[in-house]
């Protein structure tokens, strides 16, 4: 089962980082986001990646093209000009890099990918987002849903602020920040079957509102609610609490040893 990925989009909401680099590049313990979410679906054994390049796509294909040597040990011989990888990593990725546009929206880049994953179900989520969300029983669940198309994983964003509770008008406590007293959105990790390609026409379809609107309007729609760790990288804070995650090895996306 192949993992797409879109990771085509500007990041305006983080334009600290991503004015030189597309975000999906931006980095968490000094490893893109994009790395990340790789590395959780290779834990479970998912290898073949198919990911939506756009804004600034050269950053995402320089970064491949030389990843093997930038993440190896090196011995350089100037005087025979031999060099040799010492180290390798484990890594048992196959990787399919394609630009589907700039100017592309979310359902169109998954449209232009249709040669390389219209026969099968694919697994589909975001270049922005992590979690420790259970990819063989999100796919499970799938299997057991009768004329679902697409199950999306649903979470509780993150709670900005903490909040107050009160008797009457004085208050009693402050409650911690939170997820769980948040409402249901979709946190990507999701499982599609090929007949989504159905409900795509063009470039410029919106997966979350054009296809996924009309996938739910057929009743071929499923939700799997997830209580656990889930996280985008919207805006430079997130970015922040992500990495300070990492460096204090709490990062509850970090599965694979």
């Amino acid at each position: 089962m192949k993992v797409v990925i879109l990771a085509g989009g500007f990041g305006t909401r983080l334009s600290e980082e991503t004015v030189i680099k597309p975000k999906p590049m931006v980095e968490i313990g000094h490893k893109p986001i994009l790395w990340h979410i790789m590395k959780y679906y290779s834990h479970y054994g998912f290898n073949e990646f198919v990911i939506a390049l756009g804004y600034k796509a050269e950053f995402v294909k320089d970064y491949f093209l030389n990843y093997q040597k930038l993440d190896s040990d090196l011995f350089i011989d100037f005087s025979s000009k031999e060099i040799r990888q010492k180290k390798l990593n484990n890594e048992k990725w196959k990787i399919h890099l394609i630009d589907t546009g700039i100017n592309t929206l979310t359902g169109g880049r998954i449209n232009r990918l249709r040669s390389l994953i219209d026969k099968e179900t694919f697994l589909l989520t975001y270049g922005d987002g992590v979690s420790d969300v259970n990819i063989k029983e999100l796919i499970k669940f799938h299997k057991k849903q009768k004329d679902s198309i697409v199950t999306l994983t649903a979470v509780h964003p993150p709670a900005r602020f903490g909040g107050i509770k009160f008797s009457h008008n004085r208050v009693k406590s402050f409650a911690e920040k939170s997820q769980v007293e948040e409402g249901w959105i979709n946190g990507g990790f999701m499982v599609v079957e090929p007949e989504i390609f159905n409900y795509i026409n063009n470039d410029q379809n919106i997966f979350e509102s054009d296809v996924l609107e009309s996938v739910a309007k057929n009743n071929e729609l499923t939700a799997y609610k997830h209580n656990g760790f889930w996280q985008c990288m919207d805006a430079l804070r997130d970015k922040y609490l992500l990495d300070s995650l990492w460096k204090k090895n709490e990062a509850p996306w970090r599965v694979w040893k």
